[in-house]
């Protein structure tokens, strides 16, 4: 295991100088420092506690810094994490960059997400079923553009709050979700808490429902409640693929074991006005017409 500093060791065993939180990414960006200057891999194993706050966020920064807005080559920083995260794990996170977190997180994980890929799941030995626990608090990829984020287990509300971009996974969400969302795609494995998809202009979730009882609970003010077609089913099934080969979700296991029934139990979360302009584009490429002015007409009636 690479040596991280003294502080960050207090930071990770207890130690009572809460004002250290910064420690440890002060840490990652040294143990990460061959990868920031020439790119090579580099791994990184630490202990986590609820003290490290938004931890990946200044390495990023350096990142960007160096290598600007498009960042690095997926996983070419990895960062793998034990205990309980506090605030903000991965914020603002850019490409190449990947927490894989054992444990549990606080609020605002991923917010800001841009290119980076989150994943959190609990230990092996854990005596739970990890669809029936949080694992991850409030505000989940609030604001993120690119990136993603597989996470076992359930998460607390306001989840994918006006995300723009990014791809996560998750096994149930709190109250408000997807709300205010213009991009990205969303999967949720579990149930939704009320007034799901208020205000969701963009992007597109996929909601899980085998008994019907998340569809009562969608805000279709802007949005539609559609069956999936065929592309859908490919993309959501490499997706849960994906999710399984990051966190051995035993939930996703079993869906994909009976995958012919249990894609009949998704619905997709459509918003209208992007469906408008997604169709518009279509029919524009294929009449060979300007996919931009088709577009804007769309969005004028």
């Amino acid at each position: 295991m690479p040596q991280i500093s003294d502080d960050a060791h207090r930071c990770n065993t207890g130690g009572q100088d809460h004002g250290l939180e910064a420690a440890l990414d002060n840490d990652l960006i040294r143990m990460a420092g061959a990868s920031l200057e020439n790119g090579s891999p580099t791994t990184i194993t630490v202990p986590i506690r609820n003290v490290n706050r938004t931890v990946g966020t200044m390495l990023g920064y350096e990142l960007t810094k160096r290598h600007g807005s498009k960042g690095l080559p997926d996983n070419t920083i990895t960062i793998n994490l034990a205990g309980s995260a506090g605030n903000s794990l991965g914020a603002f996170m850019p490409r190449g960059i990947t927490l894989r977190l054992v444990g549990d997180a606080n609020d605002y994980v991923g917010k800001g997400l841009s290119g980076g890929r989150i994943v959190v799941r609990p230990p092996t030995d854990s005596p739970f079923v990890a669809e029936e626990q949080v694992i991850a608090g409030n505000v989940i990829l609030y604001g993120a553009t690119s990136g993603e984020a597989f996470i076992r287990g359930r998460v607390g509300e306001r989840f994918c709050v006006r995300n723009s971009g990014a791809l996560a996974v998750v096994e149930g969400v709190g109250d408000h979700g997807c709300e205010y969302m213009t991009g990205g795609q969303a999967v949720v494995l579990g149930g939704v808490g009320r007034n799901f998809a208020a205000g969701m202009s963009g992007g597109i979730a996929f909601v899980h429902d085998p008994y019907g009882v998340s569809r009562p609970r969608i805000n279709t003010e802007m949005v539609l409640l559609e069956e999936l077609d065929e592309q859908d089913r490919d993309w959501l099934l490499d997706v849960l693929q994906r999710h399984v080969a990051e966190t051995d979700s035993g939930l996703t296991e079993g869906l994909l074991a009976s995958w012919t029934a249990s894609s009949d139990q998704f619905f997709k979360v459509m918003p209208i006005d992007y469906k408008r302009v997604l169709e518009a584009a279509a029919a524009a490429r294929t009449a060979g017409r300007d996919e931009g002015e088709a577009i804007m007409a769309s969005t004028k009636r």
